[in-house]
């Protein structure tokens, strides 16, 4: 008896091809390229208070970086606050790319058309360019990682339309990587200093106040995200 084609066949040999027709090339920090990556840099001050706190990008497949660096901007090749110093490379095999519009095979189908479908890797970034150079940028609202996460969003990545900015933010920092001792000393310094200055000047109480500076962060995202949702993009 033959079995018929499912459409996760399909998927899946759609996907072998594309690694052979378009396979992706190696992530190159001295020349800034970084394939089907997310990349991440600390933010001046705010990193130097809370350094998990940072700017994020995502690459195209030729590796050349986008980010939504302020109102009505997004960057092309030009990572707003200095070079990537965390990366994280995805697998374009993790992303529902139909075969037609009409043609879905993501766990939530439906809400991935609301989300924005994509035929390609590439065309999900512009599609999620295209919305974020009419938005303002906000720290607290509408930044960097709310455009990485419609990104994903667009791709249905791992199967998932809920990408938010803190999944994104978890997923960085607990799958990324350094990319050199320099990039984390870069990151983390700023951060040492200031809390030793701090604690030369004010005391212990100076870390306890930065501790509830991160809490508050934490708690607003939380809160813009899953209990008033909209209020963060």
């Amino acid at each position: 008896m033959e079995l018929e084609a499912t459409p996760d066949d399909e998927v899946f040999s759609s996907n072998d091809e594309m690694e052979e027709l378009w396979p992706l090339g190696e992530v190159d920090p001295k020349r800034a390229r970084f394939p089907c990556c997310i990349v991440w840099t600390p933010l001046p001050v705010v990193s130097w208070l809370a350094p998990y706190i940072g700017h994020v990008g995502i690459a195209r497949e030729d590796g050349t970086v986008l980010d939504f660096a302020g109102s009505n901007l997004v960057s092309v090749d030009d990572l707003a606050y200095g070079s990537a110093a965390r990366c994280l490379q995805l697998d374009r095999n993790k992303c529902c790319f139909p075969a037609n519009l009409a043609s879905h095979v993501c766990a939530r189908s439906h809400e991935h058309s609301e989300a924005g479908t994509a035929m390609s890797w590439d065309d999900a970034l512009r599609s999620g360019a295209r919305r974020f150079e009419h938005k303002c940028y906000n720290l607290f609202t509408c930044n960097s990682h709310s455009f990485v996460a419609d990104c994903l969003n667009r791709l249905a990545y791992g199967g998932s339309v809920g990408w938010n900015v803190l999944n994104l933010a978890a997923l960085v920092w607990l799958r990324g990587r350094w990319l050199d001792r320099a990039a984390a000393a870069r990151s983390f310094l700023p951060f040492a200093a200031v809390s030793c200055v701090g604690v030369l000047m004010a005391g212990w109480s100076f870390l306890l106040g930065m501790a509830a500076f991160s809490l508050l962060l934490l708690g607003w995202f939380v809160l813009g995200v899953y209990c008033l949702k909209g209020l963060v993009g």
